[in-house]
């Protein structure tokens, strides 16, 4: 007798306004749950002590998971000066402190120092494997986790305000792998101070913002079958930097199949030229029939080649 799935399959995106308080799986988990989803995975992880937005992949949406990781994110955070933490925010322990607090002047000057590639230390308490073990299972031991920099970008760090001379509130759009905590960090030893996190808060995920995100308290308040009619967005959200190539009724029937599709005709060529100004480095594109995803696939000269099939 085959194995009764549990959860009904939905497929599409929820994005989340994650209370402080609670891990990034927590929140996955509640709302798997409240949904009666199938399957889901989330699109990036935020600390306990961040809010913002965690989007939330259902069903076939899980397998854009990585695109979404991969999209640029804004946060805004506020830097407490004059002590450093264990976890370089507010929940690690003291460990070295100053009287010295940065004016506006100063931490603007600083600022552009930290733009573009720059090389960047992961805290000690992070998820990062070192030898097979998580660095805060190490750092939690009492030892003293041996990270190297990591090369990330950063495209804009401006300072929003000063609401007193212990704090400032900072924003950020960043790359993949980014710290803000290193940040906050690093900021603070470039202004001949310690400093740690306080707040720190997710406005914008690649595609996602907060226009469209919704609190845990009012999606648990919403009937389960009334929250996936008015917010679900479809699997393509995550994909709004990947052209879009349409198929035949034939070509993606293949590709639904695994199978490699041919353009070789006049038109088909037409078609390619059309969309290679648009196709990334990798040749990655969102297949589409009748306007829906078929697959993510990737473009190889004449050949578009599966890379996820979407069974919708």
């Amino acid at each position: 007798m085959a194995r009764k799935r549990k959860g009904e399959p939905i497929h599409g995106w929820i994005v989340l306004d994650k209370p402080a308080g609670m891990t990034s799986t927590q929140a996955l988990s509640k709302v798997r749950r409240h949904l009666n989803a199938e399957k889901a995975g989330h699109g990036g992880t935020l600390d306990p002590i961040a809010t913002g937005i965690l989007p939330i992949a259902l069903g076939e949406a899980t397998k854009t998971v990585s695109y979404a990781m991969d999209g640029e994110k804004t946060y805004r955070f506020t830097v407490a000066w004059g002590t450093r933490t264990t976890t370089d925010d507010r929940e690690g322990s003291a460990v070295e402190t100053s009287a010295v607090r940065p004016d506006a002047e100063a931490i603007r000057a600083a600022l552009p120092g930290f733009l573009g590639f720059v090389e960047q230390i992961p805290p000690q308490y992070c998820a990062l494997k070192i030898n097979g073990e998580r660095a805060y299972d190490i750092a939690r031991e009492g030892e003293v986790v041996d990270i190297a920099p990591r090369t990330v970008r950063i495209d804009r760090l401006d300072l929003i305000e000063i609401p007193d001379a212990d704090h400032a509130v900072l924003e950020v759009d960043c790359g993949k792998g980014t710290y803000v905590r290193s940040i906050a960090r690093d900021l603070a030893e470039r202004l001949g101070t310690v400093g740690h996190i306080r707040d720190l808060r997710r406005l914008r995920v690649g595609s996602f913002t907060l226009d469209g995100a919704i609190s845990l308290d009012d999606l648990t308040a919403m009937e389960q079958g009334a929250a996936v009619e008015r917010l679900l967005l479809p699997i393509e959200t995550a994909l709004d930097d990947i052209p879009a190539l349409a198929l035949t009724d034939a070509e993606a029937h293949r590709l639904k199949h695994g199978q490699t599709v041919a353009l070789l005709t006049r038109q088909d060529r037409e078609r390619l030229t059309a969309l290679r100004g648009d196709v990334g480095g990798d040749g990655t594109v969102i297949a589409l029939f009748g306007g829906k995803p078929v697959a993510l696939a990737r473009v190889e000269g004449a050949e578009v080649r599966p890379v996820r099939v979407l069974n919708l």
